[in-house]
């Protein structure tokens, strides 16, 4: 099987006249360092280890999503299970990445719907449910909240345009309860309306 060359359009590639920081020749006993043939030999080798061993010694920055380069931080999301959006920019992208234990940790609550939405739209978000809690000493009280099970989410974004209203729709039933219905609504920041309905519809 013969290897083709994989496209590097946007990615991460070879860096030409990238100096070894660990040349090959040093290690050499002492008696071969001073032998020219070999130290032309050994270059072609340095030339080849050397994004290698870059890598090697900036290892721990890769992990850092706000360090890593933008390939290698769509590897980190899929740890996660996390697909990144390319419409997003890159600040967005690193934060859900970085943020993405927490997410997770927090995950079918309504902070940690608000958390996930807030740091993927940058705006306000605003949760709206029919739940409720509450404590009673009578036995047989009245139920908080409603019968069915829905919740509101509105979004406050300085340009509603910008944002993918169908891939936040499904963004918003991945990370909620699945027996609970939900209903999105993506709004100006200018435009926020006070009064709000939850159904279940």
């Amino acid at each position: 099987m013969i290897a083709t060359a994989m496209a590097t359009a946007g990615k991460r590639g070879l860096a030409k006249n990238l100096d070894t920081p660990h040349p090959l020749v040093e290690s050499l006993p002492s008696l071969f360092q001073e032998d020219s043939f070999r130290q032309r030999f050994l270059t072609a080798f340095d030339e080849s280890l050397a994004p290698t061993s870059a890598t090697l010694d900036n290892l721990s920055w890769y992990f850092d999503p706000w360090l890593a380069p933008e390939d290698f931080l769509e590897w980190l999301a899929s740890w996660f299970g996390m697909a990144l959006d390319e419409s997003w920019s890159a600040d967005r992208r690193r934060a859900l990445v970085a943020n993405a234990f927490d997410f997770y940790r927090m995950r079918g609550t309504a902070s940690g719907l608000k958390a996930q939405l807030e740091t993927l739209t940058g705006g306000r978000v605003e949760l709206h449910e029919t739940g409720g809690v509450i404590t009673s000493t009578t036995a047989g009280s009245q139920l908080p909240g409603s019968p069915n099970f829905a919740v509101l989410v509105r979004v406050a974004v300085d340009d509603p345009a910008s944002i993918n209203l169908k891939r936040l729709d499904q963004l918003v039933a991945e990370a909620k309860p699945a027996h609970v219905t939900h209903k999105v609504e993506l709004v100006k920041r200018s435009e926020v309306k006070d009064a709000v309905e939850v159904t279940s519809g």
